[in-house]
């Protein structure tokens, strides 16, 4: 099973942190007992030149490079995956695309209406490389904006909708879509280190919203089952 990481800041992560691929390596190497590939034309994470942090993902030497691949970039959303999936989908033959993406789009670019019309680019641009390939695709989680910004917050709760109905509308047999569940508990507060990024908890609930939707709805996988968080670097705490 060949896995491939689609998203934006929140799914790349920055250099020196861990990610939530971090954590769904984590449980693919419980669950799949080898028998999985982590696959992808981009690896590591987000380094900019100013960040003097190595750019690797955290300091588990357990964790391997190859492992470090993906499709995700700082600031990037639907508008910028829907043209390359496709060749990316070709190159790399993923089997599951693992999507998180929508947030940037909103914020910047992009009203609900236009970032569903590329979802939907998206989706049919991966199937026209792989006409079996699975999805599972993550609702908008509102970063602190939305508490101040009205408009914003109601673009992504649209958003989400019409998520929703596209997964049900383009959902096949032969090419199955799932909408991973929103983690209920995520909070800003405590599962961000910024009202946006995943803290170490943000992570585990984000690649536990992944897991247990492939688990429930493919029989894909085990249950998520968190690992330590001994010795995690939450940027901005100096730890």
């Amino acid at each position: 099973m060949r896995f491939l990481f689609v998203g934006d800041s929140m799914t790349i992560g920055r250099a020196g942190e861990h990610s939530w691929r971090y954590r769904m390596w984590q449980h693919l190497e419980a669950s799949f007992d080898g028998s999985y590939e982590i696959v992808g034309p981009r690896s590591g994470p987000y380094a900019p030149e100013a960040d003097a942090a190595p750019a690797t993902d955290d300091g588990d030497p357990a964790f391997p490079p190859e492992a470090h691949r993906h499709l995700a970039g700082w600031g990037e959303g639907w508008l910028h995956m829907a043209p390359i999936i496709g060749e990316t989908v070709a190159e790399h033959r993923p089997d599951v695309l693992l999507v998180s993406l929508g947030l940037i789009d909103l914020g910047f670019y992009t009203n609900s209406g236009q970032t569903v019309v590329n979802t939907h680019r998206f989706i049919a641009e991966a199937r026209a490389a792989a006409p079996t390939i699975r999805m599972v695709l993550l609702p908008v989680i509102p970063n602190v904006r939305a508490r101040t910004d009205a408009p914003f917050a109601a673009e992504c709760d649209r958003f989400n909708e019409l998520l929703a109905k596209t997964v049900a509308d383009l959902d096949t047999a032969v090419s199955p879509l799932l909408l991973a569940s929103r983690p209920s508990s995520y909070a800003l507060d405590t599962d961000t280190y910024d009202g946006t990024h995943p803290s170490p908890t943000g992570e585990h609930k984000l690649a536990s919203a992944f897991a247990s939707a492939m688990h429930q709805g493919w029989g894909l996988g085990g249950r998520y089952e968190p690992a330590s968080d001994e010795g995690v670097r939450v940027p901005g705490t100096g730890g």
